[in-house]
């Protein structure tokens, strides 16, 4: 079953999950299959990243945020990630994808993925920045303005240190991406 099949799959029980509330966290079951694995036998890492994109969607259905984004002409899209892996998830083996929006600031949202594995441990962290672009008014949407037009009143925790090590990192890699060489 690749990505479309594990796409279909998350789609198909999303309203079984219930509605996603800040704070709450999108857990998703997986194995590893043969299509997963590189060379040592284990989960490869572009798998993280795609199984880290299913987390996010599936957020994103069960918050509201998919249909208001068709309606107001808006793009969730991708800013950067960084992962870290601490133990391998080897061939069969069941894991989850844990998910959460961790806190925003101004147009940009902080995510996590954690892959768990059954034993509890985790296997690697995936932390994500994105933001909701506005076709129509050409800027990316202030998300306190996105989470109040899916009907909510929170407001984000400051960043961890961490969060913000990321974030600095994030704005200096974008700004090397940008230089002409």
């Amino acid at each position: 079953m690749y990505v479309w099949g594990r796409m279909l799959r998350m789609g198909l029980t999303a309203k079984s999950r219930g509605p996603y509330r800040m704070g709450d966290e999108s857990r998703l079951t997986f194995r590893c299959l043969p299509s997963d694995i590189d060379s040592n036998m284990h989960l490869n890492n572009a798998r993280y990243m795609m199984l880290a994109d299913i987390g996010r969607i599936d957020i994103f259905i069960r918050a509201g945020l998919i249909g208001l984004a068709r309606k107001r002409r808006w793009a969730p899209m991708m800013g950067g990630l960084q992962s870290v892996y601490v133990r391998e998830i080897r061939l069969w083996r069941k894991f989850d994808v844990v998910s959460t929006v961790e806190t925003w600031e101004d147009t940009q949202v902080i995510g996590r993925h954690r892959f768990e594995l059954e034993s509890g441990e985790t296997a690697a962290l995936v932390m994500t920045t994105a933001g909701v672009y506005d076709f129509s008014a050409r800027r990316f949407v202030p998300i306190d303005e996105m989470v109040r037009e899916l009907g909510h009143e929170i407001k984000p925790r400051p960043p961890s240190e961490e969060e913000r090590i990321f974030m600095d990192s994030h704005a200096g890699l974008r700004k090397l991406a940008k230089v002409k060489s």
